[in-house]
């Protein structure tokens, strides 16, 4: 699969190396092409790794990656093109944190909107499919570093797009029985909020390699 990869930080760096590891072909894309770290990244991908601006990475892509920070990433969709989204999948991976909100960084969006929706809703034809923003980028690509099986969850409006998606986590090495979708896009507002409780969680366990996991009852 073509692959677009919107962000050359290092959850967007994580994610264009597992996905070309996995045989997918992959630009990441910057706000202008040349951006030295995308440009980097590509000369470490091999052959199916390659680099552009956010416009010609969402062009590429069958399937798109938004993995921008989250104060940024409208406009960064906005400079991909409407057109390019159109159709496709889009899965958002980011949290709106609050720019010099301090730390513990604050939510931008919270309670009754997040930044799954506010996307959905400025890209109407685009299939946003939230996912992996509960964790660490390690951790996204490479659940079996961890001790035990742990959850991911997926929300989105488009059934088709979210059965795909979970294709591409099983792939990453996520068990099928622990990705959980949590239904539409409105679900944002709950992986998005968990921001806090991961922040702290960090700070108790000490670094952030850790996951949760949903225990089931009768």
């Amino acid at each position: 699969m073509r692959i677009g990869v919107l962000g050359t930080g290092m959850v967007g760096n994580a994610l264009a190396t597992k996905l070309v590891e996995l045989g997918h072909e992959v630009t990441m894309g910057g706000r202008e092409a040349g951006n030295e770290r995308a440009l980097h990244w590509a000369g470490t991908a091999g052959e199916r790794g390659s680099q552009s601006s956010f416009h010609g990475a969402a062009q590429f892509g069958e399937l798109i990656v938004n993995a921008t920070a989250g104060d940024a990433s409208i406009a960064a969709l906005e400079s991909a093109g409407e057109e390019n989204l159109e159709g496709k999948i889009l899965i958002d991976v980011t949290n709106p944190i609050a720019r010099g909100s301090g730390s513990p960084p604050a939510l931008e969006l919270c309670n009754t909107e997040s930044l799954g929706e506010l996307i959905q809703a400025r890209f109407p034809q685009a299939r946003v499919v939230k996912t992996l923003n509960t964790i660490n980028a390690t951790v996204m690509c490479d659940p079996g570093r961890l001790a035990e099986p742990t959850t991911v969850f997926v929300c989105g409006n488009d059934e088709e797009a979210k059965g795909t998606v979970r294709e591409l986590l099983e792939g990453f090495g996520w068990e099928s029985g622990q990705i959980v979708d949590l239904g539409s896009i409105e679900s944002a507002r709950g992986t998005e909020m968990y921001l806090a409780l991961w922040l702290r969680l960090m700070g108790a366990v000490g670094n952030p390699m850790f996951n949760v996991r949903l225990v089931r009852g009768d």
